[in-house]
C-alpha cells in the first residue's frame, strides 16, 4: 500500500498519573519470591522496565482517549467539524456497546456526517485505526480523521498479582511476567489531507501488514467463568513462543516493507518500535538489522501500553527532537493474533 496524499498532522498523549515501579510490584510480590528463592530485581532485569503508569481507580477509559484528542486537534487547531472518521482502536473499552468512539466523539463535538466506530487487533490497533483513516483519506471521502486509544494495566496487574500470591508457582512467575509489564496511557492520531495550513508535517509514504494468525492462542486477554456468576479478566502469555514467532513474522513484514517503500536499512533514519520490552526490541532490530540507534524507546519507564505504545513513544521522540524534518521513519508495530504491521512516513 502507498499513500500520495496523506498525512500525520498531530499525536496527542495522556499519561497516566501514577507511577508504579518494577521495585513497587515485587515488593507486594515478596511471599512469593521468598517461596520459590526468586531473587528481587528480576523483573526489571528480564523486561529491561523499571517503571510503568497506572490510572486512578475508576478511570473511565473514555477520559484518556478523549484527553489526547483534544491535544491533537487543539496542536493544528483543526475544528471537530472538519473530522470525517473517528476511530477507537483500543483493547480496553467503556462498553461492549456502544463503540467508545462515540463517548469520544461527543466529548469532542464531532456529529453528523462522520464515520465513528471501534476497531479491535490487540496492539496493533491504533495502526490499524491509521490504515483505515488513510484509505478514507487518499479515495477523496474525508480530509481529516481521528484514531484514538485509552489503555489501563492496573486492573488486570492487580489481579494477576492476588493470583501470584494465592498459588505461586515458577510456572505462573513465567508465563505471568508479561503482564506486569503493562503500562496505561492514551494516544490521538490526527490524520488529514494537508489542506488545512501550509504547515510542514510528517507524510504517510505506505506500508505493509502480514498476519500468522495460526498463532492466536499464543498471547490471550479476556474474561472467563471461575464460578457461576462469577467473571474475572485473565491474560495468558506464553513469551518464549511470542518471541520466537513475532520476531519471525517481524523479519518477513519488514522484507515485504522494503520492498514495497523501496526502503534498504541504510535509507531509514529512525524506527519507533511496539514497546514490548528490552529483549524482544534487541532482537527485532537484529534480526532486520537496524542499528539500536536508530531507535527510540519509552518501555523503560511506560511500560507495554498496548496499541498506544508505538504512537506515544513516537511522540515523545518529536519532542525530544529525536525524530527531525527530512527523516525517513519506520514505524514496526506487532500485536497478538499474530499480526505485524509496518509503516513508512516521511518526517
Amino acid at each position: 500500500m502507498k499513500y500520495t496524499r496523506v498525512y500525520i498532522e498531530s499525536v496527542g498523549y495522556e499519561l497516566a498519573p501514577i507511577v508504579v515501579t518494577s521495585a513497587e510490584l515485587e515488593s507486594r510480590l515478596q511471599p512469593m519470591y521468598d517461596a520459590l528463592h526468586i531473587a528481587p530485581g528480576q523483573l526489571e532485569a528480564l523486561t529491561g522496565i523499571r517503571e510503568r503508569r497506572w490510572w486512578k481507580p475508576n478511570t473511565p477509559i473514555s477520559h484518556g482517549a478523549i484527553a489526547a484528542a483534544k491535544k491533537s486537534l487543539q496542536e493544528r487547531n483543526i475544528s471537530p467539524d472538519d473530522i470525517g472518521a473517528v476511530v477507537y482502536a483500543g483493547v480496553c473499552r467503556e462498553h461492549f456497546e456502544p463503540a467508545t468512539a462515540c463517548q469520544v466523539a461527543a466529548a469532542l463535538g464531532i456529529k453528523g456526517n462522520v464515520a465513528i466506530y471501534d476497531t479491535s487487533n490487540a496492539c496493533l490497533g491504533v495502526l490499524n485505526g491509521v490504515l483505515d483513516i488513510a484509505n478514507r483519506i487518499e479515495l477523496g471521502q474525508i480530509r481529516a480523521g481521528l484514531v484514538v486509544a485509552c489503555e489501563s494495566s492496573r486492573e488486570i496487574n492487580e489481579i494477576m498479582i492476588s493470583k501470584m500470591l494465592a498459588k505461586p508457582s515458577m510456572e505462573l512467575f513465567t508465563t505471568s511476567l508479561a503482564t506486569l509489564t503493562g503500562g496505561s496511557g492514551a494516544a490521538a492520531v490526527l490524520l488529514t489531507d494537508g489542506s488545512f495550513s501550509p504547515a510542514r508535517r510528517p507524510r504517510l509514504l505506505g506500508g505493509v501488514n502480514l498476519a500468522e494468525p495460526q498463532h492466536h492462542s499464543l498471547c490471550r486477554w479476556g474474561i472467563k467463568t471461575d464460578s457461576p456468576g462469577n467473571h474475572v479478566p485473565y491474560m495468558e502469555t506464553d513469551a518464549v513462543a511470542v518471541m520466537k514467532h513475532g520476531v519471525a513474522l517481524g523479519k518477513k513484514t519488514w522484507d515485504a516493507f522494503a520492498s514495497e517503500l523501496d526502503l534498504t536499512t541504510d535509507k531509514i533514519d529512525k524506527v519507533i518500535c511496539h514497546q514490548v520490552g528490552e529483549a524482544h526490541q534487541k532482537l527485532i532490530l537484529q534480526t532486520i538489522g537496524i542499528s539500536p540507534d536508530k531507535d527510540f524507546t519509552s518501555f523503560e519507564f511506560l511500560g507495554n501500553m498496548g496499541t498506544v505504545s508505538l504512537p506515544v513513544t513516537a511522540a515523545i521522540a518529536k519532542e525530544r527532537d529525536v525524530l527531525l524534518p527530512g527523516d525517513t521513519v519506520g514505524f514496526l508495530g506487532i500485536g497478538s493474533g499474530l499480526n505485524c504491521m509496518m509503516m513508512g512516513i516521511q518526517w
